[in-house]
C-alpha cells in the first residue's frame, strides 16, 4: 500500500503532468498558426510587390518575415518535442516507481503514438514542407530578385546576407527535425 507521502506525490506529478501537457497544446496551436502566418505574410509581399510594378527589391521583404517565423515556429516545435520526451523519460517513469509498476504503463501515448511504422515517412514530409514554405519560398523570391532586377550593391549584399539566414535556419530545421524511430 502506498504511503501517504507517496500518494502526496503522485498527485503532485499528475498536476505537473497536466500543466505541462496544457503547454504543449498551447504550443502546438501557437506553432501550427505560425505556419498560416507564413503563408499570409508571404501573400502580402508578393500582391504588395505585383502591385509595385518594377519594384522587385520588395521581394527581399520575404526573406526576413519568413526566417522570423520559421525560426518561431522551429523553437515551439523543439519544446513540444522537448515535453514530450520529458514526460516519457522523467515524469512517466517517477509516477510508475510510486505505482509500482512498469515505467511503459504511465502515459501510453506518449510512447504510443512514436512507434507508428510510419511515423519516419511522416517526419520525413514535415521536414520537406518546413523547408519548403520556411527556406525554398524564401530563397525563391531572393532569385526573382536577382534575375529581374533591378540589383543595387546595398541591396544585393542584404541579399546575400538573406541567403545566409535562410541556410542556417534550413540546417537548423533539419537537425531538428527527428527522423529516428521510435
Amino acid at each position: 500500500m502506498a504511503s501517504e507521502e507517496d500518494a502526496m506525490a503522485g498527485r503532485l506529478l499528475i498536476v505537473e503532468y497536466e500543466q505541462v501537457k496544457e503547454e504543449q497544446r498551447a504550443r502546438i496551436g501557437f506553432r501550427d498558426n505560425l505556419l498560416y502566418a507564413t503563408l499570409a505574410s508571404m501573400a502580402a509581399i508578393i500582391t504588395f510587390t505585383l502591385q509595385n510594378d518594377g519594384h522587385t527589391e520588395l521581394l527581399l521583404l520575404l526573406p526576413p518575415a519568413t526566417v522570423l517565423l520559421g525560426w518561431t515556429y522551429l523553437v515551439n516545435d523543439e519544446k513540444i518535442s522537448a515535453i514530450g520526451r520529458y514526460v516519457r523519460e522523467d515524469l512517466g517513469p517517477r509516477l510508475a516507481a510510486l505505482a509500482g509498476g512498469q515505467p511503459r504503463g504511465v502515459f501510453g501515448w506518449e510512447t504510443a503514438h512514436r512507434s507508428d511504422r510510419r511515423r519516419v515517412s511522416r517526419k520525413r514530409l514535415q521536414l520537406a514542407v518546413d523547408l519548403l514554405i520556411f527556406c525554398a519560398a524564401p530563397a525563391a523570391s531572393l532569385i526573382v530578385y536577382w534575375v529581374q532586377g533591378p540589383v543595387n550593391p546595398a541591396l544585393l549584399t542584404l541579399s546575400v546576407l538573406e541567403v545566409a539566414l535562410i541556410v542556417l535556419l534550413g540546417v537548423q530545421i533539419a537537425l531538428y527535425a527527428d527522423l529516428r524511430g521510435p
